[in-house]
């Protein structure tokens, strides 16, 4: 037995700052929290990029030589903003009609190389990619070398699992080159021939490995919840190799390898830097749900909404996440105001997303703050706090664990009410019965000049100071209350 560790057999702790190890005593652990010396969780600080086609966002880069075009593996982390469209993913173009493309058209991903205009190699999937609250992992291994090119030769995995069901398949010949890896345009994000196609939503991790055929297990791992996550790639690049992981704001396609193949940063900046990322996963609005979801635009990452002028219609949005239980803090920032009632924002039930609302508030689910300063519950206006116009962020704050609703502006609750009173729910703005109800962020549009842009705790604008919620998440403009956090996958895990 150790004499130095209170007669526990094992190794004496020796703690870092994020791991204690060994074996501690449990008033060794008690002293350790008491004095703020007890090793943290490690936070994931990965980023990614948020590209949108209204700026015409890409990255390219031109090899100043060619590497191997017969033998490569390309894998990225995608989380989709736009649906419905033909938008590339990566596209590396020799000359007309001779390419090489990974995008999505019709929601299925696709892969293509054509040479003078004939396709020589196609990968279509039969699945659809749907959904704009997941993050996708997509490794497309590509090798040509083998004796007896099959099925083998080019493989396509989602989420660490082999697609099998496509919709059209053409498998490569012995020796088939492609456009990967060739000394010509790559593009990341668009289609370079001049066709465009921009790419709308995230990509995080985005590599390709030149001269090996690899399976998805080198860029990624399943946890012990079954669900796969990236893990860090450790091998070699090769010649034309790159892994770009999106972690300088100023310069966004900066190659993380040895190799430095930097991109060429086009209309992208610092604010198109996020921190949502496959395993801290952040709410953004969903365009597949709420009523006369239609009458919205969408763009950067579905954070931006502008109505859309169609019918002079309203339009009630939600997040892509909701909650049952924990607390929960975002802010919105009025872009253009439209008279004393649009834009309005707040928070809906799940029963109230299917439902025509004519107004987030429009039944006893639901509750909105307007620009006129009033409240919208059941379909019932009555004044509550300031008049907020262009500029002004409201901050909403949704206590599921008492059933409450706050509202501030500019870091002010308004009427006095108190998010951190708990059982109390000093002045909330609205107040229910605590279940296991899920309930969503929320918002409403109306006509072409009421637009919100969105900060679920990493904002698509600029912002002046900078704060966390007490997990260390988000980016927010004003102080988060004590106990709330920003509606992401970790914190969910956590406490909804």
């Amino acid at each position: 037995m150790s004499s130095d560790n209170g007669g526990i057999i094992g190794v004496v702790n020796d703690p870092t700052s994020t791991v204690a190890s060994g074996v501690w005593q449990q008033e060794e652990q008690y002293e350790a929290k008491v004095n703020d010396t007890w090793p943290q969780r490690a936070l994931f600080t990965t980023k990614s990029a948020r590209f949108n086609s209204g700026s015409s966002d890409y990255l390219e880069r031109t090899p100043s030589s060619a590497g191997n075009q017969k033998k490569w593996t390309w894998s990225a982390w995608i989380k989709r903003s736009k649906l419905g469209s033909e938008e590339f993913v990566f596209y590396s173009r020799a000359s007309a009609d001779n390419d090489t493309r990974f995008y999505f058209e019709s929601d299925t991903f696709r892969f293509q190389n054509t040479v003078s205009n004939t396709t020589n190699v196609r990968l279509f999937t039969n699945r659809v990619f749907r959904d704009v609250s997941a993050w996708y992992h997509i490794v497309i291994s590509y090798d040509s070398t083998v004796s007896s090119p099959d099925t083998n030769s080019i493989q396509m995995f989602v989420n660490g699992v082999k697609e099998t069901s496509f919709s059209a398949t053409i498998y490569p010949s012995q020796n088939q080159d492609t456009f990967v890896n060739d000394d010509a345009l790559h593009t990341i994000g668009r289609r370079s021939d001049g066709a465009s196609n921009y790419f709308n939503g995230y990509m995080s991790e985005v590599i390709l490995v030149d001269g090996q055929a690899l399976d998805p297990t080198s860029f990624g791992s399943t946890n012990s919840d079954g669900v796969w996550i990236p893990a860090i790639y450790t091998g070699t690049f090769g010649t034309n190799g790159f892994n770009l992981q999106f972690e300088n704001a100023s310069a966004l396609g900066t190659d993380s390898s040895s190799n430095g193949n930097n991109f060429t940063v086009n209309n992208l900046t610092s604010i198109d830097q996020s921190t949502d990322y496959p395993v801290v996963n952040y709410a953004t609005w969903s365009p597949l749900f709420g009523g006369n979801a239609q009458y919205a635009t969408f763009s950067e990452g579905n954070l931006k909404l502008d109505g859309n002028n169609n019918s002079n219609a309203g339009c009630n949005l939600n997040s892509t996440i909701a909650a049952s239980s924990g607390k929960y803090y975002m802010e919105i920032k009025a872009i253009d105001i439209q008279g004393n009632s649009y834009p309005s924002v707040g928070v809906m039930m799940e029963d109230d997303v299917y439902v025509s609302l004519g107004q987030v508030g429009g039944n006893p689910n639901s509750v909105s703050y307007g620009p006129g300063g009033q409240k919208l519950i059941n379909g019932s206006t009555s004044s509550y706090g300031d008049t907020f116009t262009d500029n002004d962020i409201i901050g909403i704050a949704l206590d599921l664990d008492n059933g409450a609703v706050y509202f501030s502006k500019n870091g002010t609750f308004q009427a006095s009410g108190d998010p951190t009173s708990g059982s109390s729910r000093t002045n909330a703005a609205y107040t229910f019965t605590a279940s296991s109800k899920v309930y969503y962020f929320a918002a409403t549009v109306y006509t072409s000049t009421a637009i919100i842009s969105a900060n679920f705790g990493s904002p698509p604008y600029s912002i002046s100071s900078g704060n966390t919620d007490g997990n260390g998440y988000g980016n927010f403009e004003y102080a988060v209350p004590s106990g709330y956090y920003a509606l992401n996958t970790a914190n969910l895990a956590e406490f909804g």
